[in-house]
């Protein structure tokens, strides 16, 4: 199976469609992975998550990694899974959500806020780690905690981040980023989504030196 880190390695921008409804998740999608972004969640607090998630998972099959995220419990990685997803994003450090997903041959992103939080989250089998909320943990925070963290672990800030907001983090140790509303906002058009995405791509590519799609 694709790891997090290959994933991560085509592109290492997560988008984060809260909000996003079936009928328009694969449009959405498609602009995404047309701009080179290859990670896709579907929060669950979004409307029918389960059926844009099936929907994307379907349609962007090996073109993209689609799961869910803000899963709380163990019951929602089951269908997650049913529904054709690989990802499954916490907002939280839960270590039965985690071993459940690897237990299904899932993908499992938990979210952190202390070192211990990460610590049991790498004991449980994540592949790699979500900082969360950025904007509470900022980059003088990330250094300090990579500094002790496993140095393959994956970090990924979200929340409130932005393409001038990367570079700090980026520094400080940061594998990739969750991008929230200042990528997709419910409603949002397909070509608005892209003209976001290329504004993070390229703000990304000027940052680690490679090239835009």
């Amino acid at each position: 199976m694709t790891t997090m880190i290959d994933w991560l390695g085509r592109c290492p921008l997560v988008a984060i469609l809260r909000g996003v409804t079936p009928d328009e998740a694969v449009a959405v999608g498609e602009a995404l992975v047309a701009c080179g972004i290859v990670i896709v969640e579907v929060p669950l607090n979004s409307p029918s998550p389960f059926e844009s998630i099936r929907r994307l998972a379907a349609a962007l099959d090996g073109r993209a990694l689609v799961g869910a995220g803000t899963v709380l419990d163990v019951e929602a990685v089951a269908a997650m899974a049913a529904a054709g997803g690989r990802l499954v994003v916490m907002p939280h450090a839960d270590g039965r959500v985690v071993r459940a997903a690897k237990q299904a041959g899932l993908l499992a992103v938990p979210g952190f806020a202390t070192p211990t939080e990460a610590f049991a989250m790498v004991e449980a089998g994540a592949d790699a780690l979500k900082l969360f909320p950025a904007e509470a943990n900022p980059p003088a925070v990330l250094k300090a905690m990579r500094a002790v963290l496993p140095p393959a672990m994956p970090i990924l800030p979200v929340g409130g981040i932005r393409p001038d907001s990367m570079a700090d983090y980026l520094t400080a140790g940061a594998s990739g980023f969750g991008l929230g509303s200042a990528l997709y906002k419910p409603g949002d058009t397909p070509s608005k989504i892209a003209d976001k995405a290329m504004g993070f791509r390229r703000a990304l590519d000027a940052l680690t030196g490679t090239a835009t799609v």
